[in-house]
């Protein structure tokens, strides 16, 4: 049985944080909604400063959102591995993801409506 995916626009400004910088902050995030799991930001690519970002080689299947790429975050201090995921490519019934980013919640990333 599949979850159910529910994609609608996050409202106000969204920021994301990681070893003190700003990654970005956009108007136009995507809240994801996946069954009972907490719902997860989506940032559009545009509105992320890439310059932290490093590709990483995982990548990881799921069956109702398709195949997400991976980058790592480059601080001042660490490098927080595999911490941003991808979908460039979602199955139809995510299309909408497409070109967004997420961000693992932790220590270490602040992911927070302003």
């Amino acid at each position: 049985m599949s979850p159910s995916l529910i994609i609608r626009k996050a409202e106000g400004t969204w920021s994301v944080r990681a070893g003190g910088a700003v990654l970005g902050e956009t108007t136009q995030a995507l809240e994801l909604t996946e069954g009972d799991l907490p719902p997860v930001i989506y940032f559009p690519r545009d509105d992320i400063a890439m310059a932290f970002l490093d590709p990483s080689d995982k990548t990881t299947q799921c069956p109702h959102k398709g195949t997400a790429s991976y980058y790592s975050v480059v601080t001042k201090n660490r490098t927080l591995h595999d911490a941003v995921w991808s979908y460039q490519d979602p199955v139809r019934a995510v299309a909408r993801i497409a070109g967004h980013l997420a961000f693992d919640r932790s220590a270490d990333i602040t992911v927070e409506q302003i």
